[in-house]
């Protein structure tokens, strides 16, 4: 089937036969792929039964470990609540409704950014309220 099909010159007829034949094709070429398909998974599942006990162990276990996440680093905070210095947000994510309610209210972003000195600073506290593990 090398000739090349002009379809606008060919009937209904003409057309739904081709449809048919393609469909048929089809179907043969699909039921083929399948058989292979499954011939190449109970290969697979023979040879997993044949493996030695401790390598099919390995495997069962490496399937249910829990993925590793990748480390993020850690990320600080660069917007603070000058009305409550507990509220911070990094300046990822969505915005925080303290943040979003005072930018509606017409206060800049720049107002709340943390300065190098208030890290310093609340730093200082944090080290103070840690107990160390001496």
């Amino acid at each position: 089937m090398n000739k090349k099909l002009n379809l606008d010159v060919m009937s209904i007829d003409e057309m739904w036969q081709l449809h048919e034949e393609v469909i048929r094709m089809l179907s043969v070429k699909l039921t083929s792929e399948k058989r292979e398909l499954e011939k190449r998974l109970a290969q697979l599942s023979r040879e997993k039964k044949a493996m030695p006990q401790s390598e099919t162990i390995d495997w069962q276990l490496r399937k249910d470990a829990p993925d590793k996440r990748r480390k993020y680093p850690k990320v600080f905070p660069k917007y603070r609540n000058p009305s409550d210095l507990s509220e911070t947000w990094s300046g990822r994510g969505k915005q925080p409704r303290w943040l979003t309610a005072a930018l509606e209210a017409g206060h800049k972003i720049e107002e709340f950014v943390i300065r190098n000195s208030d890290l310093d600073e609340n730093n200082r506290r944090q080290q103070w309220a840690r107990p160390t593990a001496d």
